[in-house]
């Protein structure tokens, strides 16, 4: 699929999914009101939405329903978002800006960040749960699926190792085990989201998480290799947070064209491991094509 089909294929999912997320975190008068209007702020208008994409995507080409697939496939951008809130804080990364605004705790406040982020992480699993037609094994599954590639075999486990590795040289191996599960294990979860909401079979399971794995790890090379040729534009200054941290990137130990090598070969990777799929999987391709090619 050409790179423009995607872009607007991307385009018209994303709408989706932004229409989903507003429904979802309605403007809301209350003592707390403040609470939904930074979740709102932080959520909306922005971003690729490209874990949901994902999910909706698989389970498209797995000729399950869309549909059922489109509040799952918001969980796991709440999350997402609840982990960049946090992600951006002065004890984490100490970042400025976030998709070309003020980040939430220049926003609001430090103590608003950390709340809206807890409400997001929390909610998320609040509409997994009272998902009307859902049946409650693949309730169960999907939150299961959630609670493990968002947890401390995650995506939480993954930025402890980041705050731990903060001003030392670690090796490939270890900046790569962190982020199967910083960056890819939350991609992957979106991959079987799509999935279980499609009754995929165990070996095709496998199969999708493989996938979501390498192309996690090419999602995470390719924002290290923005983070310095287009740092002003991901983060409103010269220079990235990851570099001012003196945290070890694909480019700091690989330099930037062999970092392009071994994404590439992990995005072959990706590629072959969805062959043995009995379905036309060239969407999954383009979104792959896409993750390895984007240039913001």
């Amino acid at each position: 699929m050409m790179i423009t089909d995607i872009a607007h294929y991307l385009q018209t999912q994303g709408q989706i999914i932004e229409q989903e997320l507003d429904r979802l975190v309605p403007l809301r008068h209350a003592p707390y009101q403040q609470l939904f209007d930074s979740a709102r702020y932080a959520l909306l208008g922005g971003g690729k939405r490209l874990r949901p994409i994902l999910t909706l995507t698989t389970t498209r080409i797995l000729k399950g329903d869309p549909h059922l697939a489109l509040i799952p496939a918001c969980a796991l951008e709440l999350i997402h978002t609840y982990s960049m809130i946090h992600d951006d804080l002065p004890c984490m990364d100490d970042d400025d800006y976030r998709r070309g605004k003020p980040t939430v705790h220049k926003k609001h406040s430090e103590g608003h960040a950390v709340l809206t982020g807890d409400f997001l992480l929390t909610y998320a699993f609040e509409i997994l749960a009272t998902h009307h037609h859902l049946n409650a094994e693949k309730k169960s599954q999907l939150i299961a699926t959630l609670a493990y590639r968002s947890g401390s075999d995650g995506m939480i486990g993954g930025q402890v190792m980041d705050l731990e590795y903060e001003g030392k040289k670690v090796s490939l191996d270890q900046l790569r085990l962190l982020h199967r599960h910083k960056t890819a294990a939350l991609i992957t979860a979106s991959i079987e989201f799509g999935g279980i909401i499609a009754n995929a079979t165990p070996v095709q399971l496998d199969h999708l998480r493989q996938f979501g794995e390498a192309i996690g790890l090419v999602f995470q090379i390719i924002d290290d290799i923005l983070d310095v040729t287009s740092s002003h534009t991901k983060h409103g200054k010269a220079i990235a947070s990851d570099i001012l941290n003196e945290k070890s990137t694909y480019v700091s130990l690989l330099g930037i064209e062999q970092a392009q090598v071994y994404a590439q070969n992990l995005y072959n990777q990706a590629i072959q491991s969805l062959k043995s799929l009995p379905y036309d999987t060239s969407l999954l391709i383009g979104l792959a094509d896409f993750i390895l090619e984007r240039k913001h």
